[in-house]
């Protein structure tokens, strides 16, 4: 149905990478909305005919994922908007808060559900099951499998983690509803009720699935680091410039998907051409954007390529720092001899799992600089990593 509603509503050579993106969330987010619909009122039937919570328990699940797939249309909708004065950046960020918007739908429901069926197991109701009731099951687990597939599809497509939850979301009411099929076939074929087990397992799926859906979502809005494979990707394309002698500072900030900004240091010789360099750096920059679909700005940083003592004191002080921990890395070094004693000039990266506080780290580097370099005094940056 979706690849039938793509080819009649979503001309793809027409759209922008924004517009189609766009387009494609409110196909997916309308399809959601009016199939949820049509499982709550079939599961609402089956569940009054029944009498059963853990049918009606489900069919309110399904209500609440027409809800969910109205706030992910919503965040596509508000997430397309161009960018303007007050946030220059664009609004992508709104398909986050889209995402964390249905984690919250999610929980609540869960919440409702688990509250609802230790009730019924406290005092549990007769239920009636009936051939109808399993048959409405049986459609609702294979639609919302359909639905599992086609927004998995379309969220890896997309890169779109609101329809990645949505599609975990569909997946775990197929293995919820199968489990209240299961407690309707049990209470069919031996007469035991089991109904107010199976919406408690239910509605602790429920949440569990909520849970990890708020915390994928709220990640990147927290500025959570990007994936290493991104990193490395930049890295490559930087370093394939013979001029570009090494990359520092990597940052990258997420302002929805598709709209990355990037910046990092980069080393090149004191030497060369200031225009050749800056000729160079404006390839990379542009390498960058194409290769991952970003705003990338890089800074110069000349280092000394010819002076042996000064290559030779920064292996030392490099030495150094890995003394104390093997993760921790040096840039932007310089030096300057006074009259007994030499100034170290230097930023140092300090990774988080050292467990080393900024105080403790800076008075271990002195002295192990003093070890191998004699004496001196540190004039040292002490930055933590952003990738």
């Amino acid at each position: 149905m979706i690849s039938i509603l793509r080819r009649l509503f979503i001309r793809e050579d027409r759209l922008s990478p924004a517009d189609l993106r766009s387009a494609y969330g409110i196909l997916c987010g309308m399809v959601g909305i009016f199939l949820n619909i049509c499982l709550f009122v079939g599961k609402y039937v089956a569940g009054v005919i029944s009498g059963s919570i853990s049918i009606t328990a489900d069919a309110v699940n399904n209500l609440s994922d027409a809800g969910s797939s109205i706030i992910t249309l919503a965040g596509f909708k508000f997430g397309s908007r161009k960018a303007d004065k007050e946030h220059p950046f664009g609004h992508g960020r709104y398909e986050y808060i889209s995402g964390l918007a249905v984690s919250v739908i999610i929980l609540l429901v869960g919440y409702e559900l688990l509250r609802t069926s230790i009730g019924k197991i406290i005092s549990p109701e007769p239920v009636e099951a009936g051939i109808v009731s399993v048959c409405i099951l049986i459609a609702s687990i294979l639609v919302k499998f359909y639905m599992f597939f086609y927004n998995r599809t379309i969220g890896k497509k997309l890169d779109s983690p609101a329809m990645q939850a949505t599609a975990a979301d569909s997946l775990n009411d197929c293995i919820a509803t199968g489990v209240v099929l299961l407690c309707m076939l049990i209470n069919l074929f031996t007469n035991v009720n089991v109904d107010g087990w199976g919406g408690l397992f239910v509605a602790a799926f429920i949440l569990y699935a909520g849970f990890n859906s708020a915390r994928e979502t709220l990640s990147p809005l927290l500025g959570k680091a990007p994936e290493p494979e991104v990193i490395a990707q930049i890295e490559k394309i930087a370093l394939g410039y013979p001029e570009i002698l090494a990359v520092h500072d990597l940052v990258v900030h997420d302002y929805g998907p598709g709209r990355l900004m990037v910046s990092l240091h980069a080393e090149v010789s004191g030497k060369d051409d200031i225009y050749h360099l800056h000729d160079i750096i404006e390839h990379a920059e542009a390498d960058i954007n194409k290769a991952v679909s970003c705003e990338s700005v890089i800074h110069m940083d000349p280092v000394e390529t010819d002076n042996e003592e000064v290559t030779r004191t920064k292996e030392l002080v490099a030495e150094a720092a890995k003394s104390i921990h093997p993760e921790i890395t040096i840039h932007d070094f310089r030096m300057v001899r006074c009259s007994d004693y030499v100034n170290l000039i230097f930023d140092a990266v300090l990774p988080f799992e050292s467990g080393l506080r900024k105080k403790e780290f800076r008075a271990d580097m002195q002295k192990a600089c003093e070890e191998r370099v004699g004496k001196c005094n540190l004039v040292m940056k002490i930055d933590h990593p952003y990738v």
